[in-house]
């Protein structure tokens, strides 16, 4: 009898627990997969400037269709809204470089001047243009700032523009020259479409 006992008070603690285990794990649950989110989305917005938009970006895509630009192709984008004014949107694009496709993501402000550049996948030679997916990378940062009239030639010094290129990495630096380029051209062209907002974003 004794040991039946014991074995009902174990069970009982064992059903406790493992009840006190799911509730803590259905509490939890969303509020970590919030943070995974927001961090997702934070290391894909390292192009916007921090105090640059107060929205989620990447819940508010633009409708953009897929499409064939002079030299890349658009596969989508996000608006950034900084107190409900649109503030920049975040083209994503894809070009052919050397090595297979390279997937970038363009930030260009409400001004048509480019906020930053990252790329999101690429197949380029490491060491060479494999350098074009490093955090930081210091050649993709030398765009921030620029617009489609400045510099007047976007194109490389050899090919009689007015960039240089990546160490040893010639076709993928022209590539990313020519994305840059496309996204600056589709956002003059489609400005106001670009960054109009409607009531409920």
């Amino acid at each position: 009898m004794k040991r039946t006992s014991q074995a009902v008070i174990v069970l009982l603690i064992a059903i406790g627990v493992a009840g006190l285990t799911i509730g803590l794990q259905q509490l939890t649950a969303k509020p970590i997969a919030a943070q995974l989110r927001e961090m997702h989305s934070r290391a894909l917005l390292d192009v916007l400037p921090v105090g640059s938009y107060d929205n989620q970006p990447l819940e508010q895509p633009l409708g953009i269709t897929s499409g064939m630009l002079d030299n890349s192709q658009l596969l989508g984008g996000y608006r950034a809204t900084l107190a409900g004014t649109p503030s920049a949107v975040v083209l994503r694009s894809q070009v052919d470089g050397y090595g297979g496709r390279i997937e970038l993501l363009i930030a260009i402000d409400h001004n048509a001047k480019l906020l930053g550049v990252k790329t999101l996948e690429h197949r380029e030679t490491p060491s060479l243009g494999g350098h074009i997916g490093e955090p930081g990378n210091a050649w993709l940062a030398s765009f921030k700032g620029l617009s489609r009239e400045n510099p007047q030639v976007w194109a490389l010094k050899k090919d009689s523009g007015q960039f240089d290129q990546m160490a040893g990495a010639t076709i993928t630096s022209r590539a990313v020259i020519n994305a840059i380029h496309d996204a600056l051209r589709y956002f003059d062209e489609h400005r106001q479409a670009l960054l109009e907002t409607t009531g409920h974003d």
